[in-house]
């Protein structure tokens, strides 16, 4: 009897200390995380009013990385160095490129031995003005024929002279009514030119006389068989080089 009295008490401590433990547990409840976005009175009134709501401020957002596309360049296009010449044309598109508007050469105008009736001694110059050919008298009647460009209207001349000097790749110095005459169109001429590919005298002079007229090269072969000149007659480069070879100083020119 005594040890079941005993049991008893022991059991009901047991469950008075418990309840005393959960007592002591909840009597201040845990906090209400609510969200920002949530915290609304109609929240607060599901926490209680001893609520204590603890609200945890939004972290902003990691930015996001931007991926800008890469503008494409057009490249230039690389300048090509071929033979020693820099020559950026070619490293363009052929759409691209400068197309120089050039008339081909009639084939009258290409050196060609012809008939030739007249009573000039062999080697004597003849020009033929009119006609744009220059005749190298050979003898038997027979003359070696060139296609020149002479003297545009207002420069036309006649006469007769003597080749006096004979120069290869020669430099230019234009006359002063040259300069003053292209200045008043806006074209201005250096006062000299080196001789060279680019120099409008090509690559050989014979001076007639003591005048400004020559007998020279170009470097714009399309206008042989034109009159475009000052009054100086134009040929090929090709052609010049083998009429040079052919006359000497003193030989006779007879412009018509």
């Amino acid at each position: 009897m005594m040890k079941k009295t005993l049991f008893l008490a022991l059991s009901l401590a047991t469950a008075l200390s418990g309840g005393a433990l959960a007592n002591d547990r909840y009597r201040e409840r845990p906090p209400v995380i609510i969200s920002p976005d949530l915290a609304a009175p109609w929240v607060m009134q599901l926490a209680g009013p001893n609520a204590r709501p603890v609200v945890y401020p939004r972290q902003a957002a990691e930015p996001r990385p931007v991926y800008r596309q890469r503008a494409y360049q057009q490249r230039e296009p690389r300048a090509v160095q071929r033979r020693g010449i820099l020559d950026q044309d070619r490293a363009q598109p052929v759409a691209m490129r400068p197309q120089p508007v050039r008339s081909r050469i009639e084939p009258q105008f290409l050196p060609q031995t012809v008939a030739y009736e007249t009573k000039e001694r062999p080697g004597t110059i003849v020009i033929d003005t009119n006609n744009r050919f220059l005749y190298l008298v050979t003898g038997d009647g027979q003359a070696r024929r060139y296609g020149v460009g002479v003297g545009k209207p207002g420069f036309e001349w006649a006469g007769e002279h003597r080749v006096t000097r004979k120069a290869e790749w020669p430099s230019w110095v234009p006359p002063k009514e040259m300069i003053a005459r292209e200045a008043a169109k806006g074209h201005y001429l250096p006062a000299r030119m080196e001789g060279g590919p680019e120099n409008p005298l090509g690559a050989r002079a014979m001076y007639l006389g003591s005048t400004l007229y020559r007998i020279h090269g170009t470097n714009a072969p399309w206008t042989i068989g034109s009159a475009v000149s000052s009054g100086c007659i134009r040929m090929r480069n090709e052609d010049v080089v083998d009429l040079y070879e052919r006359v000497n100083v003193g030989t006779r020119v007879i412009v018509m």
